[in-house]
């Protein structure tokens, strides 16, 4: 598709932005497991008030038919249009550090433009280097900690954190881009991909969010205030539980992919890739044993509402 207008556009009333600083990036949209990149985009603009910088077009990168804005029909008439924001913003974490954050959609058009003016960006403000999270499902149980992939350039992270090391190819998303472009270009780089429960990543998952968030504190030495989250986080852990603790079929399930993680995790000869799920119930009926619990979390996704 054909650009039809400037791409971007400086923010006149910007803070001026320091040199040498990390750069984070949050973009949700095709890979999303758990919501857990949609919710760190929420805690981020909710609790960090960043400021932004540069304004990306979302009439130049958005499909819209695909990603429809929300507005409010209010009894007779329409207001609060919302349109989707993507934006490369000053901002600071819990302990005041300063850093360079790239959050929103994640943009369906102009991606090499996008990629390529992103670096130019990153290079103009020197930044010490970039580090950006995704989701995907993946057979492991929620009853252990969130595993992740890492990729790029930071082969002390890649060694230290990286519990599956996959060679395959996947459907690119526009960090892979940005992680590609910014490698090439000798930027720091570090992609974490994290590893979400499989009947778990069509909800809106608390410790998907806690694990990004952790993720990027290993990257950069950031810090991030997830009380809130944590205490949803064991809200929902509970609801889990109850569900899984009535149906014989998902106890059973849990078990196998407990096993299968712990061999894994602990290198024995006889582990199973965890990406096997030849025996494990589909997605179809693991959501119909679910329906019950999420409903209820989609009831309390309306009341509070999506941004």
């Amino acid at each position: 598709m054909p650009l039809s207008g400037p791409l971007y556009e400086r923010v006149a009333s910007a803070p001026p932005v320091p040199t040498g600083l990390p750069m984070v990036v949050v973009l949700n949209g095709f890979t999303d497991a758990g919501s857990a990149v949609t919710r760190m985009i929420e805690l981020f603009r909710d609790d960090l008030d960043p400021s932004p910088v540069v304004s990306f077009s979302a009439d130049v990168l958005l499909d819209y038919r695909a990603r429809r804005p929300i507005i409010t029909f209010d009894g007779d008439h329409l207001a609060d249009y919302r349109p989707p924001r993507l934006e490369l913003s000053l901002a600071h974490d819990a302990l005041g550090q300063p850093f360079v954050l790239l959050a929103g959609y994640e943009p369906d058009f102009a991606w090499d433009a996008f990629a390529e003016t992103v670096v130019g960006l990153a290079e103009g403000l020197q930044v010490s280097g970039v580090t950006w999270v995704h989701a995907i499902p993946m057979p492991v149980p929620h009853t252990r900690p969130i595993g992740t992939t890492v990729s790029g350039t930071r082969s002390d992270l890649t060694h230290a954190h990286s519990v599956w090391k996959p060679h395959t190819q996947v459907p690119a998303t526009m960090g892979h881009l940005l992680e590609l472009r910014l490698a090439e270009a000798g930027h720091a780089v570090a992609g974490f991909v994290l590893l979400v429960p499989h009947y778990l990543a069509d909800t809106e998952y608390p410790a998907a969010a806690l694990a990004g968030l952790d993720t990027l504190s290993v990257a950069t030495g950031l810090v991030f205030d997830a009380d809130e989250i944590r205490d949803e986080n064991r809200d929902y852990l509970a609801k889990v539980d109850d569900q899984v603790e009535g149906n014989s079929e998902l106890t059973a399930m849990l078990r196998t992919l407990e096993e299968r993680y712990d061999s894994y995790m602990a290198g024995s000869t006889l582990a199973q890739p965890i990406i096997h799920t030849g025996d494990l119930p589909s997605a179809d009926e693991l959501a119909a044993e679910l329906e019950r619990f999420l409903a209820d979390r989609r009831e309390g996704d309306d009341k509070r509402g999506r941004r």
